[in-house]
């Protein structure tokens, strides 16, 4: 009669970190007309005219305004269309990122 040795089985768990999250932000100018940045936030971040409007009057007021948060691929990709657009225009429109803490 032979002896079976067993040995038990081991499963390894592999951990899922979020992806870090980064911050668009707006920064205020002098030459980029009111209306053009409200269409370009409705049209890249899908706001209504209320929250682009409150969007862009505070950046505005405070020189800069975090738009939304994105992983790190969809911010970038949104902040360079945003300001893709305004220079499409001619205006210095800018949309930045930065990681959110």
């Amino acid at each position: 009669m032979s002896e079976t040795v067993t040995k038990p089985k081991t499963r390894t768990k592999t951990k899922v970190e979020r992806p870090k999250l980064h911050k668009v932000i707006l920064i205020n100018d002098d030459y980029t007309p009111r209306d053009f940045v409200t269409m370009v936030l409705k049209a890249e971040f899908r706001m209504t005219q209320d929250q682009a409007y409150k969007v862009m009057i505070t950046a505005h007021k405070l020189g800069a305004c975090v738009v939304a948060v994105f992983t790190k691929d969809v911010a970038e990709t949104k902040a360079t269309r945003a300001s893709d657009a305004g220079r499409a225009k001619g205006y210095p429109l800018l949309f930045t990122t930065e990681p959110e803490e």
